[in-house]
């Protein structure tokens, strides 16, 4: 019979969940300031929504007096009761953590309908007699949800700009030595990114690189190719005990994984990739917002269309929209329009100026101060105002609001065989390409990398997420030229 080791005595803190002794060393200060705008921004919405619910049911329909124990700043304690089950619900939810879970505004939307619709279960039982107005609570109900979810929209404007403006995140790089020399190039591109060291993925969980990380005061780890051990998570819970982020470059297979449920079957650890009960109802949804969408922007923005043709036909001889051949959907050809910001014959001249392409690779034509840009054009790209046209090619179905850039012809000859992925979905006006570096990226397998990421890991959040980052990017002109 085996004997089993002598019991040792132990400490809780030895165990790897727990924090260490100043866990919020380590924390950057955004992550205070963030919270505190966020549940600023939720306590506003919220009251300036039940401020016009009473407003526009005071007179027919008031609120009933059972339900009002005490008043503070003018608004009744039942509301406050929201406020603080609206509040505590967000928080478990994480959506007060980091700038992906806070920007998860299809899941405020549901919370919110769920707290209104749990009242209504609570009023029940608190007292089956009193019956809260309907045109109270159904105008309390859709107002907290419109303007819940306006003001976190803005707050992820205001959060962005400011976040832009931060001193230099330190990052220390753990990958292969093939991928170090490209990760360094590429973070130091990025000027809100400083490298303050770099170990090779093989050392990844020793605890010669967990010191290297500790001493460079590092506040975050960007990690690919870890090694494969026993306990995948062991870099994770090391950095947390000290509060630093982890960041892991994920393959296709990895980000699938993240669509899966934990799930043990016949005793075995698995990830359950479950079909949604209505299939396809959010790629309708997406459709018919493109729909709609296309149809608002283009009636709202007429009269701007027009003031833009005006100024292009008075300062350039030529036509007034740009019209070019892409490549869509399954490879399908279509004409995308744009205003036009070069000469009439920018077409023709691109051949003599191929060899002054800033594109790395070459497959995509790029040239900072390109000579067949008119005046005008150069304000037009960088407000990024000569795409508006497009709304047309998504309301005729050719294009959608999000989705990977439809490229020309010519750029599209140069492919290699796995970028042709990025056309198994419709393109779009922006995606993740354009509000990550736009014309900074100068590898295409850079861009076309994060136009698989956006097909696997496309959800309706990612797109209204995609689109209030483009407002940001280019209400302050952001690598655009």
């Amino acid at each position: 019979m085996m004997k089993l080791q002598q019991t040792q005595s132990y400490s809780f803190s030895d165990d790897i969940r727990a924090s260490g002794p100043l866990p919020w060393v380590h924390h950057p200060f955004e992550q205070g300031y963030r919270v505190a705008i966020l549940l600023l921004s939720d306590i506003l919405a919220l009251a300036g929504a039940w401020k016009i619910a009473r407003y526009l049911n005071q007179f027919y329909s008031p609120l009933p007096p059972q339900l009002v124990w005490w008043k503070w700043f003018g608004i009744p304690s039942l509301f406050w009761v929201f406020v603080a089950g609206t509040l505590l619900l967000f928080a478990c939810e994480n959506l007060y953590g980091s700038a992906k879970n806070s920007q998860n505004y299809l899941k405020t939307v549901k919370l919110v309908s769920f707290i209104y619709l749990f009242s209504l279960v609570i009023s029940y039982f608190y007292d089956p007699k009193v019956d809260p107005p309907r045109s109270l609570f159904f105008t309390a109900w859709v107002s907290s949800v419109v303007f819940v979810l306006v003001g976190r929209l803005l707050t992820t404007l205001i959060l962005g700009q400011m976040q832009a403006r931060q001193p230099k995140k330190t990052v220390f790089i753990i990958a292969s030595a093939a991928q170090l020399p490209k990760l360094l190039q590429i973070l130091q591109r990025r000027s809100q990114y400083q490298v303050v060291g770099a170990a090779l993925a093989t050392t990844a969980n020793s605890t010669t690189t967990l010191n290297s990380i500790l001493d460079s005061k590092a506040v975050e780890v960007l990690a690919e190719d870890l090694p494969h051990t026993n306990l995948a998570s062991a870099l994770y819970w090391n950095l947390r005990r000290t509060g630093i982020t982890l960041r892991l470059l994920p393959s296709s297979r990895e980000i699938l994984y993240r669509r899966g449920v934990s799930e043990i079957m016949a005793g075995l650890p698995t990830l359950r990739v479950e079909t949604p009960l209505l299939v396809g109802w959010d790629y309708r949804l997406k459709r018919l917002v493109d729909f709609i969408g296309s149809f608002i922007g283009i009636t709202l923005l007429s009269p701007l269309f027009i003031m833009i043709a005006l100024i292009i036909k008075l300062s350039s001889k030529g036509p007034i929209f740009f019209r070019q051949e892409r490549t869509g959907l399954q490879g399908k050809t279509f004409y995308m329009w744009k205003f036009r910001t070069m000469v009439n014959n920018a077409s023709q001249l691109q051949s003599q100026l191929e060899a002054h392409n800033e594109s790395q690779d070459g497959i995509m034509f790029k040239m900072k101060n390109d000579p067949r840009i008119i005046p005008f054009g150069h304000f037009m790209r960088r407000t990024s105002i000569d795409e508006l046209p497009q709304l047309f090619n998504v309301l005729m179905g050719h294009m959608s609001l999000v989705g990977p850039r439809p490229l020309p012809l010519r750029d599209v000859e140069k492919f290699q065989a796995w970028h042709h992925i990025r056309h198994q979905v419709v393109p779009g006006i922006t995606g993740l390409w354009q509000i990550s570096g736009r014309s900074d990226l100068q590898d295409f397998n850079d861009a076309a990398r994060l136009d698989l990421f956006y097909i696997d890991n496309w959800s309706l959040n990612l797109d209204l997420d995609i689109l209030v980052e483009t407002v940001r990017i280019v209400l302050f002109g952001k690598g655009a030229y």
